[in-house]
C-alpha cells in the first residue's frame, strides 16, 4: 500500500512471457507484484491489492489499455500507471498522457528507462501522499474565516478571535504589513451576532487627506466643491453591521477627535449637515505602527486608543509561523488555479524546503504573490525550485548550503560532519535534512544514534 516501504506493483499483460519477466526484475528491485491476465482480472486485483503503481500493456482481451486508465487509478487519482505496448504510436502515447498515464514504453521494455520511470512514480506518490494530507488539514481545522494555519501560534489566535467575535467590544488589530489583519477582521465579523449585517472597510493611508471626513461621515450636495449629490459615510453604511478602519493611526489627527465622538455617542452628523443620524456600528481598527508608539508620538489620540482597545489581536508575522507554509501555499493553489485555470498540485519538496527557510518580509502577502507567479509559470503538475523567483533560489546559496571537510578527514568522520551540518542547516528537521541527502528519516536516525548523539547534546 502507498505510505508503506514496500510498494506493490500491479502488471496486466496477456503475455505470460512479459508478466514472468516483469514480476521477476520488480521483486529483484524490492516491489511486491501481483498480475493480472486481462481488464476484468485487474479490476478484481485493483480492488483486492489497491496497488500503489500499476503497468500494463494497451491491448488487452477484452479492453483497451487506454480506457483502463480510469479503472486502474480507482479511488486513487494519484496512482501512477504506466503503459507498454508492442505496437509503438505516438497518438496513443499523446492520448495515454493525456488521460494521466505516467509515461508509455514499446515493447521490447528498456529495463533501465523503466526502473528510472518507477522512481519517478515513486516520487510522484510521496507528493500525492502529502498533497492528500495538506487538503486534509485544510478541510478539517486549519484555520477559520481565511485564517490558515495550524501551528500553535495560529491555534491560539484563532481561539482569540472566537472569544472577541462573540462580544460587541471595539478591536484594535496590530501586526506588520501583509499578515492578514483585514482577514482576521473579516473572520470577526462572520464569527459575531452581527454577520448578516454590513462590514465595511476604509484604509486611511490609501485616501486624500481631504476625503478621509467625507468617506467617513458622509457629505450633504454642495458641502465642498464637486458635492454635487448627498453620499453616506462609511458609519451609515455599516450600520447594524460592522466597520473596520484599516490604518487608524494615519487617520489626521483632527479627525481623530470626531470620530472618537461617533463612537462614544452613537450619532453622525454629515459633512454640511445638520441632522445627526443614530449607527449602531461595531468598530474593528487596524495598524501595522506599535499603536503605543503612535500614541507616544503624537500619530493616535491617547482616548482614542483606550476607547477602541478593549481587544487587542495581534496578527503574527510568517517568520514566527514558518511551520504553516505548506498549508498557505496547498490553499492559495487551490484558490489560483480556478482563477488562472491551471493544474498545479502541490508544492515539491525541494521549493518547500527554499520557502520555509525563507524570511518572508512580506508576510503572508508576499508568499501568496510567489505561489501565484510560480503556478503561472509551471501551469500544470507540481512547483518547482525553477519556478521560484530567483531572491528564493539564490537565498538558499546566500545562507551558506556549502560544507567544508577538513582534509585529512576520514569517510567516517566526513559522514558524520555532513549529516550534523546539513541538520543544522535543515533547522534539526530529520525529514528535510533526509530529502536533501537522498536518505531516508530511519537512516538519519541511526546514524545519530550510531555517533551517540541526542537531541539534547545536537
Amino acid at each position: 500500500m502507498a505510505g508503506t516501504t514496500k510498494k506493490t506493483i500491479l502488471v496486466v499483460d496477456d503475455e505470460a512471457a512479459v508478466r514472468e519477466v516483469l514480476q521477476m526484475r520488480l521483486s529483484d528491485w524490492g516491489y511486491d507484484v501481483e498480475v493480472a491476465v486481462d481488464g476484468a482480472t485487474a479490476r478484481a486485483e485493483v480492488e483486492r491489492t489497491q496497488p500503489d503503481l500499476v503497468i500494463s500493456d494497451v491491448v488487452l482481451p477484452d479492453a483497451s489499455g487506454l480506457d483502463l486508465l480510469d479503472l486502474l487509478r480507482g479511488p486513487a487519482p494519484g496512482r501512477p500507471v504506466i503503459l507498454i505496448t508492442a505496437f509503438g504510436s505516438i497518438d496513443t502515447a499523446v492520448e495515454a498522457m493525456k488521460r494521466g498515464a505516467l509515461d508509455f514504453l514499446t515493447k521490447p521494455i528498456d529495463y533501465d528507462e523503466l526502473r528510472s520511470l518507477l522512481a519517478a512514480a515513486e516520487r510522484r506518490l510521496i507528493r500525492h501522499v502529502e498533497t492528500a494530507r495538506l487538503e486534509r488539514r485544510l478541510r478539517k481545522d486549519a484555520g477559520i474565516g481565511g485564517l490558515i494555519g495550524d501551528s500553535s501560534v495560529m491555534r491560539n489566535l484563532q481561539k482569540l478571535i472566537r472569544v472577541v467575535a462573540g462580544s460587541e467590544a471595539s478591536v484594535i488589530l496590530t501586526g506588520d504589513s501583509g499578515t492578514g489583519k483585514e482577514v482576521a477582521a473579516r473572520a470577526i465579523h462572520r464569527l459575531s451576532r452581527r454577520a448578516q449585517g454590513p462590514l465595511v472597510t476604509i484604509n486611511t493611508a490609501a485616501l486624500p487627506e481631504g476625503l478621509v471626513e467625507s468617506e467617513l461621515f458622509g457629505h450633504q450636495a454642495g458641502a465642498f466643491t464637486g458635492a454635487t449629490t448627498a453620499r453616506p459615510g462609511c458609519f451609515e453604511m455599516a450600520d447594524g453591521g460592522t466597520l473596520f478602519l484599516d490604518e487608524i493611526a494615519e487617520m489626521p489627527v483632527e479627525l481623530q477627535t470626531r470620530f472618537l465622538r461617533v463612537l462614544e455617542d452613537g450619532l453622525v452628523r454629515r459633512l454640511g449637515g445638520r441632522r445627526e443620524i443614530a449607527v449602531d456600528v461595531r468598530v474593528l481598527a487596524a495598524t501595522s505602527r506599535n499603536p503605543l508608539e503612535a500614541v507616544k508620538h503624537g500619530r493616535l489620540r491617547e482616548d482614542l486608543f483606550y476607547r477602541l482597545n478593549v481587544f487587542t489581536v495581534e496578527l503574527p508575522p510568517l517568520r514566527a509561523r514558518l511551520d504553516d507554509v505548506p498549508l498557505l501555499a496547498q490553499s492559495f493553489i487551490s484558490t489560483f488555479n480556478d482563477k488562472h485555470r491551471v493544474d498545479i498540485e502541490s508544492v515539491s519538496a525541494e521549493a518547500l524546503d527554499l520557502m520555509v527557510e525563507y524570511h518572508w518580509p512580506g508576510n503572508v502577502r508576499e508568499l501568496r504573490n510567489v505561489i501565484e507567479r510560480a503556478m503561472i509559470l509551471a501551469c500544470e503538475g507540481w512547483i518547482e525550485t525553477i519556478h521560484l523567483p530567483p531572491f528564493l533560489r539564490d537565498g538558499a546559496r546566500a545562507r551558506g548550503e556549502r560544507i567544508v571537510l577538513p582534509i585529512d578527514v576520514t569517510a567516517q568522520e566526513a559522514e558524520r560532519i555532513v549529516i550534523l551540518e546539513t541538520l543544522e542547516q535543515c533547522g534539526n528537521n530529520k525529514s528535510r535534512a533526509a530529502r536533501r541527502l537522498g536518505l531516508d528519516v530511519k537512516t538519519i536516525r541511526n546514524k545519530l544514534r550510531h555517533y551517540g548523539i541526542t537531541a539534547e547534546r545536537r
